[in-house]
């Protein structure tokens, strides 16, 4: 018979992970500061698009530029990856600053 915490490991180990930023909640006040490097190509407060499509609302809403969901895993991944010309930011921004990014982001 199979017990109960084997069942509960189990079904542990089925759980999706979770990057190591989203992880971390962030401070969206120093993602602010860290934001001021995107808003050279990305609106804040407006849905004008600059060079790269704006991020008003960007958790809001259903899909992301890309026609990827808005959240924490494919938000991190244009951070960190780039692409369509935006560069990626993987080895630029430390751990903390990303998880600062995205809680600031859920705040537009």
């Amino acid at each position: 018979m199979i017990s109960r915490l084997a069942i509960a490991l189990a079904a542990f180990c089925l759980l999706p992970t979770v990057p190591a930023a989203a992880q971390n909640k962030g401070n969206a006040a120093k993602g602010k500061e860290v934001y001021e490097q995107c808003g050279v190509c990305h609106a804040h407060n407006t849905d004008e698009k600059k060079l790269g499509p704006t991020l008003k609302g960007l958790y809001k809403k259903p899909k992301m530029a890309n026609g990827k969901a808005a959240n924490d895993a494919n938000v991190l991944e244009v951070i960190n990856k780039g692409g369509n010309g935006m560069p990626g930011f993987e080895e630029i921004l430390e751990k903390d600053e990303v998880a600062d990014l995205l809680a600031y982001l859920k705040t537009l």
